[in-house]
């Protein structure tokens, strides 16, 4: 028996490594009320997962909300300061329509918020965090970034209209070329220009491949700094993070929020993403803040399609003995079990009420207790 695999439940243990990932990095914990003035959410829907909100009359007849996100409650409650870093992380209960429902659910959300001063190092790190993320989860993962500042830079030096840059945006993260291209006859592009816009649906890879693919095609087209930027921040990162991401741009955002580095994680077995971040100063100017943001959350709710989420069985296993066995050897291997964060069931015959991961009689135990 392979107890080293077990564990309470699986979103559990994904909530406690995540902790302990983010307060190992200096992220202070977030706590927060259950609710909001549904003003807030209100005024910045287009940023939400869904705009489905649950509201209720508080007492004094203001309009509350049960609170949909956790971003937008931290920067509502961070201090507006550019000289300054603060780093929070979270797991908090949202209450939204969870993908693939219909009504809505009590979802336990896990994330980080990097607010005020956003250097290169802060995005650098936050990427790092994303991908030690995803292996907390699976080993099987990888992070998809999209560089958007690339994109708005190409937007300005070819001067598209700001009314089709959401279509094209559309059409990139669908990876749609045909659409993308009748877009670009609509506005009389050149052939040229046109080219330069189809880059970011037929460029994708690993860093290095793609970030010497754009100097090449992008050069004289924009200035190449926010290029350079990236590769700054990937060329800072440790090798084995570096070859967990992948850049694409299909993974794109609302340019009204997001203004550079956006992301999403992805594990094997999951069909959608399972983490999603991003850049999001224009979200706080927005919100007539100076400062800068990145952040990310980790949606477990996603999880409980992973076919490994244990959370159908009562207990992790079922400690069968005997009426010879000593009741202090029982004892002490019920602690030595629970110890390892193990959920035991002790009893001299196999329940029948009850769901069990693994069953293990105390003579057949990896450790002699009776010694």
């Amino acid at each position: 028996m392979n107890t080293g695999d077990l564990t309470l439940n699986f979103n559990e243990s994904v909530i406690f490594k995540l902790r302990s990932l983010f307060s190992k990095c200096g992220y202070s914990q977030y706590k927060m009320n259950k609710f909001e003035e549904y003003d807030l959410y209100a005024k910045n829907k287009d940023f939400l997962i869904s705009d489905s909100i649950i509201t209720f009359t508080d007492t004094n007849g203001k309009l509350l909300a049960l609170k949909p996100d956790v971003t937008l409650s931290i920067i509502k409650n961070s201090k507006d300061d550019i000289n300054y870093t603060q780093k929070v992380y979270y797991n908090e209960n949202v209450y939204r329509i969870s993908k693939g429902s219909q009504g809505f659910k009590e979802i336990m959300q896990v994330g980080l918020e990097c607010i005020g001063k956003i250097d290169n190092y802060s995005i650098s790190e936050v990427l790092t965090l994303a991908c030690k993320s995803l292996k907390a989860i699976s080993s099987e993962c990888v992070l998809d970034i999209s560089p958007l500042k690339i994109i708005t830079d190409v937007f300005e030096a070819l001067s598209i209209p700001s009314y089709s840059q959401h279509d094209i945006l559309k059409y990139i993260s669908e990876k749609n070329i045909h659409e993308l291209s009748a877009l670009c006859s609509e506005l009389e592009l050149s052939n040229e220009n046109a080219d330069v816009l189809k880059t970011f649906v037929t460029t994708s890879g690993t860093p290095d491949d793609v970030i010497s693919s754009l100097n090449k095609q992008l050069k004289g087209v924009i200035d190449l700094n926010s290029i350079k930027e990236l590769s700054d921040i990937i060329d800072a990162l440790d090798e084995d993070i570096k070859n967990m991401i992948r850049i694409d741009f299909s993974v794109v955002s609302d340019t009204h929020y997001y203004n550079n580095i956006v992301f999403k994680g992805f594990i094997n077995g999951v069909p959608t993403s399972v983490l999603t971040g991003g850049q999001y100063d224009k979200l706080l100017n927005k919100m007539k803040r100076k400062s800068g943001a990145i952040g990310f959350a980790v949606y477990l709710d996603v999880l409980d399609r992973l076919g490994n989420n244990d959370c159908n069985f009562d207990v992790d296993m079922v400690l069968v003995y005997s009426d010879n066995d000593d009741i202090k050897s029982i004892n002490k291997a019920v602690s030595y079990y629970t110890e390892k964060g193990l959920s035991v069931f002790a009893s001299s015959s196999i329940p029948k009420e009850i769901k069990y991961r693994d069953i293990i009689k105390l003579s057949d135990c990896e450790v002699d207790f009776n010694a």
